[in-house]
């Protein structure tokens, strides 16, 4: 059968890959309900997953069954079922953002002419906990296990554009003045997270960049930040601040914040 997305049956394509196009296309409804900010009608359910009516009913009425799907009996529309949750709280439990980031930003040093890590928020400041160095950028200003600045470093202005401002204050209160900085305005900051990130030459060493995005948990707060040192030209050239910026994406997601529709 082939409705409008796919031989379900599969073929020799499929069996080659190991692919089994059913559980393919069970898991395309499903991505598709939770995506969705409300339950959906069959008919759309069937649009967005560019199918006929007659295979988004069939799907839907396996999955109901399994209890991944639940369907409203008033209104028959579909949306995701006890089975589904519960499945979705086990995997929440086991994703650790920073572990998840760090997968990221390994594979992102060995592609792009930087050095790249991962930083958390402590009770001194931002500081770094992963660190990736490119067998094509040696330099660099930052370790594993250094504390930033606040003001100074793009991981420590992306921390203060997310966080609430008594945590910032907790630890502006303990670093030194000559180690925070001038102290930047809400304008900065909504800059920040308009534009998904901060950029920030370094002012030891001028020839260098460093760029910074945040990365969100499940529950949309902020658990650590992706960062990136490299030297000024190469970050233009190379168009880093979009690969970072997509890396901070890609682990925001697999760390469970779900995309918007």
């Amino acid at each position: 059968m082939n409705d409008g997305i796919g031989n379900e049956d599969g073929g020799e394509a499929d069996k080659r890959s190991g692919v089994i196009q059913s559980v393919s296309i069970a898991a395309r409804f499903l991505t598709i309900l939770a995506q969705s900010e409300s339950a959906l009608a069959l008919g759309e359910l069937a649009r967005r997953a560019k199918s006929g009516r007659s295979t988004a009913h069939r799907y839907m009425q396996s999955l109901v069954k399994e209890g991944l799907v639940a369907q409203d009996q008033v209104t028959g529309a579909y949306d995701l079922g006890p089975a589904a949750l519960s499945l979705g709280i086990s995997a929440l439990r086991r994703i650790s953002p920073v572990e998840v980031a760090a997968r990221h930003m390994k594979t992102l040093a060995a592609t792009i002419g930087a050095s790249c890590g991962v930083a958390i928020w402590t009770d001194r400041g931002p500081t770094i906990v992963q660190w990736y160095r490119s067998s094509s950028f040696a330099i660099s200003t930052v370790s594993l296990g250094d504390v930033l600045p606040l003001d100074n470093t793009a991981c420590g202005l992306v921390f203060q554009a997310y966080l609430p401002a008594d945590r910032i204050d907790a630890v502006r209160k303990l670093q030194p003045d000559a180690f925070r900085g001038a102290r930047p305005d809400e304008e900065q900051f909504s800059e920040i997270r308009k534009k998904g990130g901060a950029e920030l030459d370094e002012h030891l060493f001028n020839a260098l960049t460093g760029k910074a995005v945040p990365v969100f948990n499940a529950h949309g707060e902020i658990a650590c930040v992706v960062t990136t040192v490299s030297f000024v030209k190469t970050a233009r050239s190379e168009g880093h601040f979009a690969a970072l910026l997509e890396a901070g994406r890609l682990a925001t997601s697999d760390s469970g914040l779900p995309a918007r529709s």
